[in-house]
């Protein structure tokens, strides 16, 4: 019985990431990814507060004010670039603001299976990131 429990960690906790989706039915792919990816350093509502931010040379920006700092529009192809690695932010530096773009695409072939075409990789990476990309403007402050 024990070699079987031992077995069966692994696997467990290789769906408990679905499963915490599965068990909020409320969380969204983007806040799943947002809380997953971005919530370490730009904390968890977004405001630069994250336990990672001191860690950075000028800290995490507070992704609320994005659209504020924009004339009130919220500004959806440079966020989508800085997250998919299209745009360098400055101060942030190479090795301190991931390209989740690249991230996803390495993901992708575990994720679609042994059958999925280039249409499908990049299906799959875009979908993550716009879902990204809106979770975040629905974090603006009003």
């Amino acid at each position: 019985m024990r070699k079987l429990t031992l077995a069966l960690v692994p696997l467990a906790l290789t769906l408990l990431p679905g499963s915490l989706l599965a068990a909020d039915k409320a969380m969204s792919i983007g806040q799943f990814e947002y809380l997953n990816s971005c919530a370490q350093c730009h904390g968890a509502a977004g405001k630069g507060d994250g336990p990672l931010a001191a860690a950075l040379k000028a800290g995490a920006p507070d992704l609320t004010q994005l659209q504020k700092a924009n004339g009130g529009v919220f500004p959806v192809s440079r966020v989508y670039q800085i997250i998919n690695g299209g745009v360098q932010v400055p101060g942030h530096g190479k090795p301190e603001m991931l390209a989740w773009g690249f991230r996803y695409r390495s993901e992708a072939p575990g994720a679609l299976g042994p059958y999925y075409t280039p249409e499908d990789e990049r299906a799959y990476v875009e979908v993550r990131l716009l879902a990204l990309v809106e979770y975040i403007a629905a974090l603006q402050a009003k």
